[in-house]
């Protein structure tokens, strides 16, 4: 199947405010708003590339799948990896005949785009969102 790019790189971190300024410092780019993803439990920020985004997320309270992740990573590091398909449907389609069915029902992010998760032992070990791109007017919004 083609159509896939990246869409943005997640990583898990245990202070969102401290870890959006060192990388802020770090690589000169000015964060876009904190937002709040309640069915999630996490926090999370978005700093713009030129050709994707990079993702902190911060879980909510001890619950949730970022919260267990940084149980067995206290640090933090890399969470997924998420991919932009036109079509989330007929991606997920596809991507199930080979065996890479979604984790649960797509859902909706902050930003209102549909996403849905692969499983990481669909994908070389590592979590996958597939996320439906928005067109190019409204990438962003």
């Amino acid at each position: 199947m083609t159509g896939f790019a990246l869409s943005h790189v997640g990583i898990a971190v245990p202070d969102l405010e401290a870890a959006a300024a060192r990388l802020s410092a770090l690589l000169g780019l000015a964060p876009g708003p904190v937002r709040e993803n309640a069915a999630q439990r996490v926090r999370l920020v978005q700093f713009e590339l030129p050709n994707a985004r990079i993702e902190l997320v911060s879980p909510l309270g001890p619950e949730g799948p970022v919260a267990a992740f940084l149980a067995r990573n206290p640090k933090g590091g890399l969470h997924h990896v998420a991919l932009g398909a036109p079509d989330l449907d007929a991606a997920l389609a596809v991507l199930a005949g080979q065996g890479a069915e979604a984790v649960a029902p797509p859902g909706v992010n902050v930003w209102g785009r549909r996403f849905a998760f692969l499983p990481p032992a669909a994908c070389a070990g590592v979590l996958v969102e597939v996320e439906e791109s928005l067109p190019e007017s409204s990438a962003g919004a």
